[in-house]
């Protein structure tokens, strides 16, 4: 069962940068393609990164690509999201989650989510 927890999340000006990551307490991890969504106050989830299982697949929403990197490692079972040149559309919670599938950015594709963590951009 995969257990996620959500951190590194906190407030930064526009410019800046923050690294997330994605804690698996659980045991199916590195079977497993994740992604990163987020839910803006008022607004629907949507959906930021994903990356394959084996970590050598990924994609991204238009609007963090080239900003944007996500990461995994199976050993350490964490996905990491080093979100760079943030803007205060950004400013979200963020959740990373599990998919079986590879490809999909609908977050009723994707399940076990965690509890999220805040990232606030200011101006």
């Amino acid at each position: 069962q995969v257990q996620l927890v959500e951190s590194g999340g906190g407030l930064v000006q526009a410019g800046g940068s923050l690294r997330l990551s994605c804690a698996d307490s659980g045991r199916a991890f590195s079977v497993y393609n994740m992604g990163w969504f987020r839910q803006a106050p008022g607004k629907e989830r949507e959906f930021v990164a994903a990356i394959s299982w084996r970590g050598d697949s990924t994609y991204y929403a238009d609007s963090v690509k080239g900003r944007f990197i996500i990461s995994k490692n199976n050993t350490k079972m964490t996905v990491h999201l080093q979100m760079n040149s943030l803007q205060p559309d950004d400013t979200a919670v963020y959740y990373c989650a599990v998919t079986r599938g590879f490809g999909s950015r609908r977050s009723a594709d994707f399940e076990s989510w965690g509890q999220g963590t805040q990232v606030t951009v200011s101006s």
